[in-house]
């Protein structure tokens, strides 16, 4: 029972003081419950304050004789690290176990991303219904692309945080940026504001659904996808594939690593470096194309 008092400690710790998003939780979740399951089962349910690195090897073994990918065995003992970093911070252990556990190595997989005509195809060339849904959906796409925002960034705006030319925006960890915003967009979201403000005018939510209420993951996910797939063949079809579209495009055509890393809300620069190797890839294939030798 205490360590189902742990996790459910842990998860109200990364839900309200980390604001993770809801994917998230239920992926820390599962990953800490099976955790607690096989400890259950091989070890009598010992206690998460007396879990040795010689358990959590154990359990990385078991995993990787499940079969289960590198990315999916990385994941899991990812999880119990942070759920261990949090119990030192709360005092509830005295070392964490995990901490001397090497994950396997992973193959470092390229964002996926849109090319520069497809985005064109898409805001320029696709129709959307003349209403305040339709004109919705294209501003969150706009949004999507010129600002590079992530899913739950855009989820939490409220009205005082979109201004006349920047948008407020609360990431991770609390983390507050301000993103600059073009006269294009500003215009979109001005003719928007407006309609919502007479169709919901005592909503401080900034982006509603038709019936006017706060928008959450999968709506939003299911509104991207229908729109990305009429531009666009990929497998996937996320909003986050805009997220990296804007990066790359925006790296592309001249913009400072620094620059993109900030707008992007990242800790680290190597998180935004992996958009150089698109970049590196796309001069690589002008070169075959263009130089004789090539």
């Amino acid at each position: 029972m205490q360590n189902e008092t742990y996790i459910s400690k842990f998860l109200d710790y990364i839900k309200l003081e980390k604001r993770y998003s809801s994917h998230t939780i239920i992926s820390y979740d599962n990953d800490l419950g099976k955790f607690a399951d096989y400890l259950q089962d091989l070890y009598e349910g010992i206690s998460f304050k007396k879990v040795e690195s010689i358990h959590v090897r154990s359990y990385m073994v078991f995993l990787i004789e499940s079969g289960l990918a590198k990315t999916t065995i990385a994941r899991n003992i990812s999880s119990i690290k942070s759920f261990y970093k949090f119990l030192l911070k709360e005092s509830l252990v005295k070392s964490s176990p995990v901490n001397v556990i090497e994950t396997p190595k992973l193959d470092r997989r390229l964002p996926s991303f849109l090319k520069e005509d497809e985005m064109t195809k898409l805001l320029n060339d696709v129709e959307f219904e003349d209403s305040f849904c339709g004109l919705r959906d294209k501003l969150i796409l706009v949004i999507f692309y010129q600002t590079g925002m992530r899913l739950s960034e855009i989820i939490h705006l409220e009205n005082g945080d979109v201004r006349e030319a920047e948008i407020k925006v609360l990431g991770k960890r609390n983390k507050e940026r301000i993103i600059p915003i073009s006269s294009n967009l500003n215009f979109l979201i001005k003719k928007y504001s407006e309609k919502k403000a007479i169709k919901f005018p005592t909503v401080n939510w900034f982006f509603v659904t038709e019936k006017g209420n706060k928008m959450y993951e999968k709506f939003v996910y299911r509104k991207v996808n229908h729109y990305l797939s009429m531009v666009s063949s990929k497998q996937k079809k996320s909003p986050h594939i805009l997220r990296h579209t804007f990066a790359t495009h925006m790296l592309n055509n001249g913009a400072d690593l620094n620059a993109i890393k900030e707008l992007l809300g990242h800790e680290n620069l190597s998180a935004t470096q992996v958009y150089t190797h698109n970049t590196f890839q796309k001069l690589k294939s002008i070169h075959q194309q263009s130089h004789p030798r090539g």
